[in-house]
């Protein structure tokens, strides 16, 4: 199986898992049932474009493992997309739901593809063809897909809606993150972005830093948008932000609001005029008390994890830290790292109860949703700290130790088949 996950970053997400097993002692046939993924599928998706021609776009899933329950993970977009890749993202989805105490396996899907280059009735072909090669894969008791960079809400409800004509009847459990009005959970759109700065103004009251904290977001998608509107309406001063094309720096702070409203117009940041321009590099490396990379993978790195003036470190996306920088932020000791499997992990825990409402169609309101949310942050956010002194580890050990140490139970208590 390994020669087919030839990727920098599944390669990542092993030596992760790798140094953290045998920290926990795993016994070598625990450690290889938990570690490789149950399943990789790899289809061909055919598209009729606009043009009259046919493309094939390539299209993955990883089902990392089901010992817990279905697995559960996004669908995303992207030019970047391959098989090593998702299987990383699947890996790691594995040990944030267990983590956080979930009855999920990882699972993460892909098409290799520019959604900005397609158009609506081409990306509504393309998900739909993909959600029929999966169907022999999925259900929701088998995998329940979500929306990820490059998929939204609407690609939500078509992968539904072709569901549900081939089983014969509407079921809204199939995905998550879906529009509210067709079984979607309030809050869902938010919940990553907001669990984010919610776990981040927890760190700044550990650490006592001043109410108006500076702070810096590399991302300004659904995370890192909602994320600065979290951290503006608890007091923080957002001095800098950045997307796909540039950034921004304003020392004064930025109006996250205005800045949303000139991103709707513009589709970027660059060129907002009440700050100045920076690039994606020079702003991780600006003065602030709380950088939250919520972007892409391995954005950190050996060359500027050293140059890091932030207090808080916290990962809304997957993978921002390459082990080379995990290793110079853990010796450095000066940084206070959220880890991506606990920092981002409000979207699939919000994702969870949209799965509940819908099994079991009775819905919550707003209010109930965010209770939930933050009372199961708050759980972990402890757990993983108290394990973190106990053992004296980093936190991204704790956080990793005590995801996999709830899979390897589950795999254990229920043995081999047959």
């Amino acid at each position: 199986m390994e020669f087919l996950l030839q990727s920098p970053v599944f390669k990542m997400a092993c030596q992760q898992f790798d140094e953290t097993a045998d920290f926990l002692t795993l016994d070598s046939s625990l450690r290889e049932r938990t570690k490789w993924p149950k399943r990789l599928m790899c289809v061909s998706v055919p598209v009729r474009m606009d043009s009259g021609e046919t493309k094939v776009f390539s299209g993955y899933r990883v089902q990392h493992h089901l010992a817990l329950g279905p697995t559960k993970g996004g669908l995303r977009f992207s030019p970047n997309v391959d098989l090593g890749e998702v299987a990383a993202l699947a890996m790691w989805m594995s040990w944030k739901c267990a983590l956080a105490g979930l009855p999920y396996g990882g699972g993460k899907g892909g098409v290799t593809c520019n959604p900005s280059q397609l158009s609506l009735r081409e990306l509504e072909g393309l998900t739909r063809r993909y959600t029929v090669e999966m169907l022999p894969f999925i259900g929701p008791h088998t995998d329940v897909m979500a929306p990820d960079m490059g998929t939204n809400e609407q690609t939500m409800a078509w992968m539904m809606d072709t569901y549900s004509m081939h089983v014969g009847h509407t079921d809204s459990s199939i995905v998550t993150g879906k529009p509210v009005s067709i079984g979607g959970c309030l809050g869902r759109r938010e919940a990553t972005g907001r669990g984010v700065a919610f776990l981040a103004n927890r760190a700044v009251e550990i650490l006592k830093l001043p109410a108006n904290s500076r702070v810096i977001i590399q991302g300004f998608g659904n995370v890192g948008s909602y994320a600065a509107f979290q951290m503006a309406k608890f007091g923080y001063r957002i001095v800098g932000v950045s997307d796909a094309f540039g950034g921004l720096y304003n020392p004064n702070g930025i109006d996250a609001q205005k800045l949303w409203d000139y991103h709707q117009i513009n589709g970027r940041v660059t060129g907002f005029p009440d700050a100045e321009k920076i690039t994606n590099e020079e702003l991780l490396i600006q003065e602030c008390e709380v950088l939250i990379p919520a972007a892409t993978e391995q954005v950190i790195h050996a060359q500027n994890a050293k140059l890091l003036k932030c207090r808080i470190l916290a990962e809304g996306a997957n993978g921002p830290t390459n082990l080379e920088a995990d290793a110079i932020l853990e010796a450095r000791g000066d940084v206070f790292v959220i880890p991506d499997i606990l920092c981002n992990a409000g979207g699939v825990i919000t994702s969870y109860f949209e799965w509940v409402q819908d099994l079991q169609n009775f819905f919550w309101n707003e209010a109930e949703i965010y209770d939930r949310l933050y009372r199961t942050l708050e759980m972990t956010f402890m757990e993983v700290l108290k394990f973190s002194k106990e053992k004296k580890v980093s936190h991204r050990r704790a956080a990793l130790a005590l995801g996999i140490q709830k899979v390897v139970n589950a795999k254990k208590i229920r043995g081999v088949y047959p």
